[in-house]
């Protein structure tokens, strides 16, 4: 039986994730990235494989397939990542109401509730005041989102002899070609992985999906006095209302109505906060939400603001020095859902839709978009 070929289309967390499960599969693979390199969301993000956030089902068994071929792609290819978990702060009663529901909704899962003297043990950067305890989770993984998606590439060159083709724009499809300008490719299956660009290709179909793109805001701060380590990565009581798997929490409804009183302003540009560490020590710290399909290309010195001064809240770090700000867009799904695939016409499949679970899910979903095509196949 001859290698089955295929081409995927963009080189971020996505395509990297599909071309991974195509070549597990013994296909050939072409890569083919707009860019010299990628720059899009995949890179600018918190490096966090955040099971924490996902609900029980399918999301949650999803994040934990990711994390598992998280953990070989770094350990072969010899990828910082720190298993470091995560500790959710509680400065008021009802946020650590909230917290101690979790615990108890999520068993199986092994969080702990830690009082304030546990809280503090668990991380020196943790600010005593107000501290009611916290809650420890420890199943997620922090890699350096930069280092790890230019490192996969050559990755998966090594081991499946994915050809990487870079600085070359797919301006167009009619299967089984792709063109780029007057280039042209040719492949059996070809993967649309194109995140928040939905003018190039398929333009009229992006056009009819409950899609909008994402902008968030980000900063990084340089490493702490001696490189001292934060410990797992950091949340604030505005997380608890962002991520879904909280929702079942019985407290919820009441804690949201209080931020909705004392925080108006954050609740409008989406802030939560959250802060992760990388192997040299320096912290990335964010984020903020505001949508729509043409996103302000200019940051807003007042939502950094907003962020650092939640942060300063619920932390006691000693060097607060921003040393780069930047801002990410993510294609974002209004109807709930945390996947888009599609098949556009016959060959062709579009992989998009993850909103800000991208470096948690991709991995999952393509394994399973691909494994039933391979399916289909043999049959």
């Amino acid at each position: 039986m001859s290698r089955k070929t295929a081409i995927v289309i963009g080189a971020g967390i996505a395509g990297l994730a599909t071309a991974r499960a195509l070549g597990v599969r013994g296909y050939k693979v072409k890569v083919i990235e707009r860019t010299q390199k990628a720059t899009g969301a995949s890179i600018r993000n918190f490096g966090m494989i955040w099971l924490i956030g996902q609900p029980d089902g399918k999301l949650y068994e999803r994040a934990l397939t990711s994390r598992s071929i998280w953990k070989q792609i770094c350990t072969e290819a010899k990828i910082w990542h720190d298993e470091v978990g995560s500790l959710q702060v509680a400065q008021s009663q009802d946020e650590w109401d909230v917290l101690q529901e979790a615990v108890a909704l999520y068993p199986h899962r092994n969080y702990a509730a830690l009082n304030v003297e546990q809280t503090l043990q668990k991380s020196p950067a943790v600010r005593k005041d107000n501290l009611h305890g916290g809650m420890y989770s420890p199943n997620e993984i922090i890699i350096d989102p930069r280092q790890a998606i230019a490192a996969i590439p050559g990755w998966l060159t090594e081991k499946f002899g994915v050809e990487f083709i870079w600085g070359k724009a797919i301006t167009d499809i009619a299967y089984p070609t792709v063109f780029a300008g007057k280039e042209s490719f040719e492949a059996d299956e070809i993967y649309v992985c194109n995140g928040a660009d939905f003018e190039t290709l398929y333009p009229e179909i992006f056009s009819t999906l409950p899609l909008t793109k994402c902008k968030l805001q980000m900063m990084r701060m340089n490493p702490q006095p001696g490189s001292s380590r934060i410990g797992p990565a950091l949340c604030g009581g505005l997380s608890l209302i962002h991520y879904s798997s909280f929702k079942p929490a019985a407290s919820l409804e009441k804690l949201k109505k209080r931020y909705e009183h004392e925080y108006p302003e954050h609740l409008k540009y989406g802030i939560h906060v959250m802060v992760s560490q990388n192997e040299t020590g320096e912290l990335t710290v964010g984020d903020s939400h505001e949508y729509g399909l043409t996103p302000d290309p200019f940051d807003k010195s007042f939502i950094n603001d907003m962020i650092l001064e939640y942060l300063k809240g619920f932390t006691n770090l000693n060097n607060n020095a921003i040393t780069q700000s930047w801002h990410g867009i993510y294609p974002k799904l209004t109807n709930g859902e945390t996947d888009l695939i599609l098949d556009p016409e016959q060959g062709v499949t579009i992989i998009n839709g993850y909103g800000g679970g991208g470096m948690t899910l991709s991995f999952a979903v393509s394994e399973e978009v691909i494994s039933k095509k391979y399916v289909s196949f043999l049959k």
